[in-house]
C-alpha cells in the first residue's frame, strides 16, 4: 500500500471525534454490567440464605419464593443485552477506524451501529431496572 492511500491527519481526527460517544457508551455499559453482577451475587446469597432454611420451619418457610428466580432471570437478560451492547459498540469503534484507514464512507454504518448499541442498551437498562417492591 502508498503512503498516499493512507489516511490522513485530518481524516483520524474525524474518526477520533466520531467515536468518542461510543467510547463512552461503552464505559457506561461496562459500569453497568459491574452494578448487575454485584446484584446478581447478592441474590446468590440470599437465595443460598433462604434454601438453608429447613421445610419444617412454618414462620421462615413462607420467605421462599419465586421472586429472587424471576429477578435472576430478568439480570441475566440484562446483562446478555449490555454484553451484545459492548460487542456491537466495540464492533462500531473498529468499523470506524477501519473505514478512515480504506477511506470508506462510514458515517451511516456508524450510525446504523450506534443505534443498535444504544436500543440494547436501553433494553438492559429495562431488564435491569430494580424494582423497589421485591426482595433485594
Amino acid at each position: 500500500m502508498l503512503l498516499s492511500d493512507a489516511p490522513t491527519a485530518t481524516q483520524l481526527s474525524q474518526v477520533i471525534s466520531q467515536v468518542t460517544a461510543p467510547a463512552f457508551l461503552l464505559g457506561a455499559v461496562a459500569a453497568f454490567v459491574s452494578v448487575l453482577i454485584s446484584r446478581m451475587n447478592r441474590i446468590i446469597d440470599r437465595s443460598q440464605a433462604l434454601n438453608a432454611i429447613a421445610d419444617d420451619d412454618k414462620i421462615k418457610a413462607t420467605l421462599k419464593s419465586p421472586r429472587l428466580k424471576t429477578r435472576a432471570a430478568l439480570l441475566n437478560k440484562a446483562i446478555l443485552y449490555s454484553t451484545i451492547s459492548a460487542i456491537v459498540t466495540s464492533v462500531l469503534v473498529i468499523v470506524a477506524f477501519v473505514s478512515a484507514y480504506l477511506n470508506i464512507a462510514h458515517e451511516y454504518g456508524v450510525r446504523a451501529f450506534c443505534g443498535c448499541a444504544c436500543l440494547l442498551y436501553g433494553f438492559a437498562r429495562k431488564f435491569g431496572a430494580r424494582n423497589p417492591y421485591s426482595a433485594p
